[in-house]
């Protein structure tokens, strides 16, 4: 017989464990119930996504094309397909499968909250363009529509996410950007850029690293079963068709010729120089955006380059009086004229751009 001592210890360590498995909620075996309750929502969220682009596309869906997107085994799909099925998400029609009613509805939810999510990584947070994607097929799943319509009003209900794509409105309502592929345009015409698609995410990390975002204007100079050259935001861009594919454009009116610049960066200034700014590029967004307003870069602003680090980066400006050091890649999303002043002169200028009612908001 065991020393009662012994004997009250392993009753509480089994008592101990048993609150640790079986505790409502916050036991092991809930939590590994809700965990697997959370992945086959998820898994039938994404295979509504997928249905729906598909759809959207004049694609047929297909049960290996679910398996495919979703990385899952056909009998896998064939089990999530037949739960949807009987859930009155999607329906089987002469062998073709397609979403009902409430299938599109739910799916229209889960593509308003990633892109809502998508726009509030963009304007509000410091996330880089090629993070917001993979941000947001985790949150997406996290908001209710509720959520996702606080959410919205938060965003002052916005129309677009950062990548051109329409958001849904809470009804379901799904405007279309009517853009056309940048292959298709001739020589010569100015378009402007209404959707730059995120997927791939190799294709789409190429065209963020050239810097092209919605709403640049450009105009093509040259195009060849190779390549797409063309002009915008004073950079030359030379595309493969497969990466000029995924730009979505618009023809520009006759009326309205596309925006030109000098060409010339914050971070062309030599120590000594000075430039007056023009804008902030439109690949410039969120956190980085905010900051070099706050820093007082708005239009029409003088700024000198007063010293380079030892290395060359960062700089250190002169702006309104204060100093400021800027990387090159900040500086670089920086448009700006050259001028030929004094510093004494610069100063002077600052102080009629200061005396002005307000500072003119840069162009966006």
């Amino acid at each position: 017989m065991l020393p009662p001592f012994l004997t009250l210890t392993i009753a509480v360590a089994a008592i101990l464990l048993g609150l640790l498995v079986f505790w409502p909620e916050r036991g092991l075996i809930p939590r590994w119930q809700r965990l697997r309750r959370l992945s086959a929502r998820v898994l039938s969220e994404d295979a509504l996504k997928h249905l729906y682009k598909a759809e959207t596309a004049g694609r047929h869906p297909s049960l290996q094309g679910v398996a495919g997107a979703l990385h899952v085994s056909l009998d896998q799909a064939a089990d999530l397909l037949n739960d949807m099925e009987a859930h009155d998400l999607v329906a089987w029609e002469d062998d073709r499968l397609h979403l009902t009613s409430d299938g599109r509805d739910y799916a229209l939810h889960v593509i308003r909250a990633h892109r809502l999510w998508e726009r509030y990584l963009a304007d509000r947070t410091g996330f880089r363009e090629t993070e917001w994607h993979a941000q947001a097929e985790r949150f997406e799943h996290m908001l209710t529509p509720a959520d996702a319509e606080d959410l919205a009003r938060r965003l002052g209900h916005p129309t677009h996410d950062p990548h051109g794509d329409p958001i849904p409105t809470a009804d379901g309502a799904l405007a279309r950007h009517d853009g056309q592929a940048l292959t298709t345009v001739t020589v010569g015409e100015a378009v402007r850029i209404v959707h730059v698609e995120d997927e791939p995410e190799a294709v789409y990390a190429q065209l963020v690293a050239e810097g092209l975002a919605p709403g640049m204007e450009l105009r093509v100079l040259e195009k060849t079963p190779q390549f797409v050259r063309f002009w915008s935001e004073g950079d030359e861009h030379v595309l493969a068709p497969l990466l000029a594919n995924n730009l979505s454009v618009v023809p520009l009116p006759v009326a309205e010729p596309p925006e030109t610049y000098t060409g010339e960066r914050l971070s062309d200034l030599k120590p000594g120089q000075q430039g007056r700014v023009l804008r902030i590029s439109r690949a410039c967004h969120g956190a980085d955006r905010r900051r070099l307003l706050d820093l007082g870069l708005t239009t029409g602003t003088v700024v000198e380059a007063e010293m380079a680090s030892a290395g060359g980066d960062p700089v250190a400006y002169r702006i309104r009086g204060a100093m400021i050091a800027l990387r090159r890649e900040q500086a670089n999303l920086i448009h700006m004229e050259r001028l030929e002043q004094s510093r004494h002169n610069a100063i002077e200028s600052n102080h009629d751009v200061e005396s002005e009612s307000t500072a003119r908001p840069l162009v966006v």
